[in-house]
């Protein structure tokens, strides 16, 4: 939007909501929120009945996944609704449905440095078309290139312009840990483990990657990504190698051939390299202390100890072949590799019963559609929702600080301090999003405390008049928002929203209100375009040293030290607006 159309007046805006007028109605291009829409019976009464509509939401969602081997778009709808009875003002989600999945197609490359840009422009307008949907009825989204694709010099520039017209909410996401986390729930394997009350393994195997996250009560608590891949080697009919990736190229050599582009290959070869990375896989997941072969494939910090493991579960495109769900032969190593993988578990290499499948390649994409989104409670405070929302790649910074009994704001105060230092930030300098953990009851003596922490903590924030994002998991939003503004008289603009799960080293992209709901769509995600992030933020995501220092790896770097910290007994998981209805986990 061009800075001149800020000034465009609006046909009305949130006022005219605030004594419940206009609950259902039409507005233009320029009002300050949207509208949460639904499918009402012609007979019944709910389209009538405000309370009903501020209770329930639903999002039509988009998840685009741009892999090294394929490329896919899947439309969903995610149905919310908030509990009353629970005293809450979180919106938990009650159902899910997919709408249209596009064919799965070849990534298309223009050559090994970029990605056809028009090529994959294509792929995805047909994928609007098929579904019968514009841009502009997207909600909320994530565009996620993985693998393979991840490496291309124009990849971060072509995850933002398809973000930007896939929908005005829809993000650019990236990276190993992101994409463990989504296959995991995209796959099923979060749900069966939340049935099942089993601590599952998914293994995600694509074109470039294997992606790794260990599952616990529905929750993804740990996760990794190595170098092993169905697409980094690619024949044509003749045997003749048209693609070979660095990592392709490596696995050749580890099984005793030295593979250039060009060279014709006989097929028992491509078979005895299949078995070689197979054989690797294994290695990567049980070889404990891992040789240095096996720790250089490793693209993030290993996880180190996965505990029990009650079974697993594989995904991606090579999923499909280690269940025997795809036998077709694209003239990759796909085929071969699931093979060799299945001829391994049925052999016992690995000591994990493998489960059922779920969803196999279109796990990741499933995830992103579904599960890369949460919606705010309804009772936030908003100073002026114009100028704070939407917001885009917002840091979140979660402190660590407990709530006692009583309130200590000085400790606060520190503690926001200290991780502004942790994090190489300078308070002020730029907008970030502060992540705070309420216990007990919401007393005006212990919200006042708070903020006042708060307030101490952002003195060139204050000074500055620059925007203040507060991100709260308790119902206090409201309250601690006006004491900020009209006790403590802090003249920035304040967002402060509740019913929200993130943690360190998310970014989120923050929605317009919606109507009547009075909610913020909140989507969560990672923005690593290298493998080398900037800033400190080190490749394990889930799991993260406590202590004031984080320590970045270059991949295949392998820890001299026994430092297991992917291990802790202290789960720190994503609540990305997972079934908590069905299992009553409140956090």
């Amino acid at each position: 939007m061009a800075d001149d159309d800020k000034t465009q007046p609006s046909g009305h805006n949130l006022t005219d909501h605030l004594f419940g007028e206009n609950i259902v109605h039409v507005h233009d291009e320029y009002s300050d929120h949207d509208h949460d829409h639904f499918e009402f019976d012609d007979d019944g009464p709910l389209e009538e009945n405000p309370i009903w509509l501020q209770d329930h939401v639903t999002l039509v969602t988009v998840g685009i996944d741009i892999g090294s081997a394929g490329t896919q778009v899947i439309f969903s709808r995610i149905n919310l609704r908030r509990y009353g009875e629970d005293l809450t003002s979180r919106y938990y989600v009650v159902s899910r449905e997919t709408l249209y999945q596009s064919p799965v197609a070849l990534t298309p490359y223009q050559n090994e440095e970029r990605i056809d840009d028009a090529g994959l422009g294509r792929i995805i307008d047909d994928a609007y078309a098929g579904a019968g949907l514009s841009p502009g009825q997207i909600d909320t989204g994530a565009v996620i290139l993985t693998g393979e694709a991840l490496r291309r010099e124009n990849a971060q520039g072509i995850a933002k312009i398809l973000s930007e017209q896939g929908g005005e909410f829809v993000c650019a996401t990236a990276g190993h840990h992101m994409e463990s986390m989504l296959a995991a729930y995209g796959s099923g394997a979060s749900r069966v483990s939340n049935a099942e009350n089993k601590r599952i393994l998914n293994i995600d195997i694509g074109g470039g990657t294997t992606k790794l996250a260990l599952v616990e009560k529905g929750h993804v608590v740990a996760t990794a990504a190595f170098h092993v891949g169905g697409r980094l080697q690619v024949v044509d009919e003749k045997g003749e190698i048209v693609r070979l990736d660095p990592a392709g190229k490596h696995h050749a050599r580890l099984a005793g051939f030295d593979w250039n582009k060009g060279d014709v290959i006989d097929a028992a070869l491509l078979d005895k390299v299949a078995d070689t990375m197979a054989g690797e896989l294994v290695a990567a997941l049980t070889e404990r202390p891992m040789s240095g072969p096996i720790a250089r494939l490793y693209l993030t910090d290993p996880i180190l100890d996965f505990g029990q493991v009650d079974g697993i579960m594989f995904s991606g495109g090579v999923g499909e072949y280690v269940y025997g769900r795809e036998t077709r032969d694209f003239g990759d190593m796909g085929r071969r590799l699931g093979a060799a993988i299945r001829r391994k578990l049925d052999a016992g290499a690995l000591p994990w019963p493998m489960l059922p499948a779920g969803e196999c390649i279109r796990a990741t994409a499933l995830g992103a559609s579904e599960y890369s989104v949460q919606l705010s409670g309804n009772t936030s405070y908003i100073s002026k929702p114009g100028e704070l929302l939407p917001r885009r790649n917002l840091q979140v910074l979660q402190p660590a600080f407990e709530c006692a009994e009583v309130i200590d704001a000085a400790a606060l105060t520190k503690a926001i301090r200290q991780h502004y230092t942790s994090f190489d930030l300078v308070e002020g300098d730029s907008d970030v999003a502060l992540a705070l953990r309420w216990l007990g009851a919401p007393s005006y003596e212990r919200i006042a405390a708070f903020a006042k922490g708060i307030r101490d903590a952002l003195p060139n924030s204050i000074a500055h008049k620059k925007p203040i994002y507060i991100m709260l998991d308790g119902d206090i939003a409201q309250t601690l928002g006006a004491i900020l503004r009209e006790e403590l008289h802090i003249e920035s603009e304040i967002l402060a929203i509740d019913g929200v799960m993130l943690r360190d080293f998310d970014y989120i992209d923050l929605g317009r209100i919606r109507m009547p709901s009075y909610t913020v769509p909140v989507t969560i995600k990672s923005l690593v375009f290298s493998e080398n992030p900037q800033g400190g933020r080190p490749h394990q995501r889930i799991h993260h040293h406590e202590h004031g220092h984080s320590h970045d790896h270059e991949p295949g770097h392998s820890h001299g030290h026994d430092d297991d910290h992917h291990h802790h007994g202290h789960h720190h998981h994503h609540d990305h607006a997972h079934d908590h209805a069905a299992s009553g986990d409140r956090h």
